[in-house]
């Protein structure tokens, strides 16, 4: 977790001009306020579904299991999100 001064350690952190200091601290305590909450959690699970494509298929490898010497073996197909890519995930979460 970050410290009071937005930083995790000696390394990374907040890196903004001091201008957006106050906007984004308002920021960061107006989500603090609603991440939890119901309303928001299923607003997101919606975004998640209609926007990602969730829940991600999961593929069972029957082949790939069956040359593996019968460890079933199963793939998250990431891949089918609509952009591609796990970077939607992270944007819709903030």
């Amino acid at each position: 977790m970050p410290d009071k001064d937005g930083f995790f350690g000696e390394y990374g952190g907040q890196i903004i001009p001091p201008e957006l200091k106050a906007i984004m601290d308002d920021i960061d305590r107006a989500y603090e306020e609603v991440r939890q909450t119901k309303a928001f959690q299923e607003e997101l699970a919606a975004l998640y579904a209609d926007y990602v494509g969730r829940p991600s298929p999961i593929f069972h490898a029957r082949r790939l299991s069956a040359q593996q010497g019968g460890a079933q073996i199963f793939l998250k197909r990431e891949d089918l999100n609509h952009t591609g890519a796990h970077k939607i995930n992270h944007c819709l979460g903030e």
